[in-house]
């Protein structure tokens, strides 16, 4: 059929796939187009904040933990102190071979986006749209605590930025070119990270 996936495809959450992209590829299609469906500041900047907001939480509490194993949050315990808290699933090889390609779209949907939103917060300073900056900061500021949050999930809770982006980078350039040879993190078991 027209509609089948590729060959080599096996999904096993095409529900949680289409939503981890919809939210975040609606955010931005509308702010782009923003002006040819509405000539309403206040609708747009709502639609989009609202289409930021659902593909925050979404993945954060969702497609994040179906489609990689991961999950965080940010606690904030008696004292007043803020703590990340990082959990990650573990099981056998062959039980992710079946999410690779999930992996890679969240992976790639996760890197992509915010730095589509940079890219618009420059545009929108240089051609001096200042009331669109508060819409692109959000944007900004959402889609990179999703990221950070599992970098540092996806690296243990390691609290050096530095170490953990250049393990991040490398891991994912090695595991790209040489997929096979590699031990992906598994779905059973649960581990948990506090920082």
């Amino acid at each position: 059929s027209c509609l089948s996936l590729p060959k080599g495809w096996d999904s096993r959450h095409p529900l949680a796939t289409f939503f981890h992209l919809f939210f975040r590829v609606s955010a931005i299609v509308t702010y782009v187009c923003c002006d040819w469906f509405s000539k309403s500041f206040v609708g747009c900047f709502v639609t989009v904040l609202l289409l930021l907001s659902l593909d925050f939480w979404s993945v954060k509490n969702v497609t994040g933990r179906l489609l990689v194993g991961l999950r965080w949050w940010n606690q904030i315990d008696e004292d007043g102190k803020s703590h990340w808290v990082f959990e990650a699933r573990k099981g056998s090889p062959s039980s992710i071979t079946a999410t690779e390609a999930e992996a890679r779209i969240f992976w790639l949907g996760l890197i992509i986006c915010p730095v589509i939103w940079i890219v618009f917060f420059f545009s929108t300073l240089f051609s001096l749209k200042l009331k669109w900056l508060a819409l692109v900061i959000a944007g900004i500021s959402l889609q990179a605590a999703n990221l950070y949050g599992y970098i540092l999930c996806k690296m243990g809770g390691e609290s050096d930025i530095s170490k953990v982006t250049a393990s991040f980078l490398s891991q994912t350039v090695f595991q790209t070119a040489c997929p096979g040879d590699l031990q992906k993190p598994g779905l059973e078991g649960l581990e948990i990270h506090q920082r």
